[in-house]
């Protein structure tokens, strides 16, 4: 099991949990739209430390990102295993074909 399989096992188990003790549990607990909020603060944090090229910084928000994204996805009921079937499905495929085929 890799750390994003862990990860996302343990924001599923943080559902129920007590927001007083838990810190995904309290941001699960304001709602989708306040876990769509985090992530974007977090994607911009990552963006502007590849702007500035601090690698170390970078991983450390990239790490942000990923946990917020899937906070921000298990809010909506869509699960790691999810986002990997459509990697899965998009794999092979030219991007800018797979881009033009949304429309």
């Amino acid at each position: 099991m890799s750390a994003l399989d862990r990860l996302a096992a343990t924001i599923e188990a943080r559902k129920g949990a007590d927001p007083d003790t838990s810190w995904t549990a309290r941001l699960l607990a304001k709602g989708p739209e306040k876990c769509a909020e985090k992530f974007g603060e977090e994607s911009i944090e990552a963006v502007i430390e590849a702007v500035k090229g601090d690698r170390a910084r970078l991983t450390s928000e990239a790490a942000d990102v990923l946990f917020h994204l899937l906070v921000m996805c298990a809010a909506r009921d869509v699960s790691l295993a999810d986002i990997e079937q459509e990697l899965v499905r998009r794999e092979g495929q030219s991007g800018i074909a797979e881009k033009a085929s949304r429309g």
